[in-house]
């Protein structure tokens, strides 16, 4: 992580579009760089163990499998991640069952989408230098 980079990001999404506006919508955050992405879970688990980002943004549902597969997958190994679920599939119950599987964030894409830029800007200050 080079000294402007104050947080890492990996991203979880099989919808294209989605990909890209979440790496445009993060990448405009000071301090802030999309270190990689995937379609798959286990595209996930290996680019997340990779990169081993500060932020790990996922769609529930992903191409051969769901949310739940990356967080039983990594979120022991890598306490210090935060997990931030973001899904069109927002019920109760796929929020409990994410939030005990070890995500700290549960969003519905269609209604909190910039929820995700405000927890990682909240730990990236504006005109910060160098690393924590």
């Amino acid at each position: 992580m080079d000294s402007a980079t104050r947080a890492k990001v990996f991203i979880a999404e099989d919808s294209k579009a989605i990909r890209d506006r979440l790496v445009e919508m993060l990448g405009a955050v000071h301090g802030v760089a999309v270190v990689g992405d995937a379609e798959t879970p286990d595209d996930a688990i290996a680019g997340i163990l990779q990169t081993k980002p500060n932020y790990v943004v996922l769609d529930y549902q992903l191409d051969g499998g769901t949310a739940i597969d990356v967080l039983h997958g990594l979120h022991a190994s890598l306490p210090d991640t935060v997990f931030v679920v973001l899904t069109n599939h927002a019920n109760p119950q796929y929020r409990r069952i994410c939030l005990a599987a070890g995500a700290s964030y549960f969003f519905d894409k269609s209604l909190e989408f910039d929820k995700v830029r405000d927890v990682v800007a909240a730990a990236t200050p504006v005109g910060a230098d160098g690393p924590e």
